[in-house]
Order: structure tokens, then sequence, then C-alpha cells
């Protein structure tokens, strides 16, 4: 009998004590509903200061596929989900956040598209039931990342990720801090295959992902990937420096013309 394949699904959680008591089960069916699949579930609890890790160790008594990391502090998905994917032992690894706003039976689709061949499988959001605010500026990050960081990122973004492991290895190594899984990805020269859907609306707890989170993925991903802001700081200070100079002529010219009053400021 062949040796199945392992899949690990990475979740980072913050403060969802109570979604994981819908997600945990979801997750459940769709590992038995891909019963050609060994599985591990890998749930990181991100330094939450609810009852998130009480529920999840009360799920892993009656799953042993269930296992959970637990941070210090509140680090940030980014940086939970990189402590995930050094733990998953996967052949391919999944990426998905606990909350339900995407769909876990993506997975069913996305597993085709790796069993052909493809080492990144991304499901991009087609469209959002978000707040129209929240819209707003994932579509203007998105625009912006696009035009000077990485045209190759997806205009709606994605949330859900299926990885080879030789992918993972590669994230795993770089070590990159401060930086964006999808950007990194992208980079690294992967070229994904994306399948399209609607972000569901959050219809349990409140959004811990804030604006100033969003600024700081924003900073995070144009200083990790691209030259614009040095580019832009360069171009501030030769501005600045010639400014200067035709100002400092300005000045010695009306000492030595006009006789300024004010004595040592020329100098």
């Amino acid at each position: 009998m062949d040796k199945k394949n392992l899949f690990s699904i990475v979740i980072p959680v913050y403060y969802n004590e109570n979604n994981l008591l819908l997600t945990v089960p979801v997750l459940q069916k769709v590992c038995k509903s891909l019963s050609h699949y060994d599985f591990e579930l890998v749930f990181v609890d991100d330094g939450s200061g609810d009852r998130s890790y009480d529920v999840l160790k009360a799920f892993q008594r009656n799953d042993n596929r269930i296992k959970i990391i637990k941070l210090a502090r509140n680090f940030g998905s980014i940086n939970a989900i990189q402590a995930g994917l050094k733990y998953a032992r996967g052949d391919l690894v999944g990426v998905i956040s606990a909350d339900l706003q995407d769909p876990p039976n993506l997975f069913k689709k996305m597993v085709v598209q790796w069993e052909k061949g493809h080492k990144v499988v991304l499901a991009t959001r087609q469209e959002r039931e978000d707040r129209w605010i929240d819209t707003v500026f994932s579509n203007f990050f998105y625009l912006l990342v696009r035009r000077f960081v990485l045209e190759n990122m997806p205009k709606g973004g994605a949330d859900v990720l299926l990885l080879d492991k030789q992918v993972v290895q590669l994230i795993s190594e770089i070590d990159e801090k401060n930086t964006s899984i999808i950007a990194l990805i992208i980079w690294l020269g992967f070229k994904p295959v994306q399948i399209p859907y609607i972000r569901k609306k959050l219809k349990i707890g409140k959004s811990r992902w804030s604006l100033a989170k969003k600024i700081k993925l924003l900073i995070d991903t144009f200083t990790a990937f691209s030259y614009s802001p040095i580019r832009l700081i360069s171009f501030i200070g030769i501005m600045i420096a010639f400014a200067s100079f035709f100002y400092g002529g300005f000045i010695i010219y009306n000492r030595i013309v006009n006789n300024i009053s004010v004595e040592g400021w020329s100098s």
C-alpha cells in the first residue's frame, strides 16, 4: 500500500475562541473528504488574551492530528504563519485564517492543482463582503503594490495558500522578518495558480486587523521588495541639497552686496 502524502494546514489564531468552535469541525470535515491524505492541523496561538488556547486543547484531546504552537506574546499574523510553516512537516502545506471568512473547502480545489505539479496555489479574492472602508483600503493597497513593487501580485490579494514543501523550506531558510508571505513567494519567482473566491463577512467576533497593522504591512512590503522608497529619499535629498546650495549663494550675495546686518548669518 502506497504511503499517503501528509497535508499540513497552518492556522494563525488571535482572539478566536468563539470562531474555533466552528472552524475546527469544518477543517476536520475537509480532512475527512480528502481521505487520500494524512493530515496535521497546526494552530498557532499568537498571544491571544482569550480562551483560544483552552478551546484548542479541548479539541486536541480528541484529535491527535491537532498541533498547537503558543507564542509568548502577540507577534502578528505574518510571524505566526512563519512559525507554523517552520513546524509543519507536510508534503504540502496550506495556510488559512481561523475566522471562516475564507472557506476551508477551497483546499479541495487547490489540492487538485498541486497534484498537477503546481508548487504554489493561491485562493484570490474576487469579491469581498467586508465593510466598504476595508474594501477601499485593500484595493488601494494592492493597486500600489502592483504599480510600484510586484506587478504579479493578485489584484484582490490572497489569504488562503497551498505550498509545496520545497517552497515552505525556502521561506523558512530566508527567514525574512516584517514581510508579506504572498509578496515573498512571488519575489522568489514562483508563478502561482489562482483560484478566485468571495471573501465572506466576519460573522463572529471582531477583526483585529487594525489600520495600524495594515499601514505597517504596506510599509514592510514596500521596503522589503522595492527600491522606490530609497529612490524617493535620494531624490528628496538631492533636491534639498540643490536648494541649500542656491539659498547659500543667495545669502552670500546679500551679505556682500546688500550688507546684511545680522553678523554670522552668512557664515
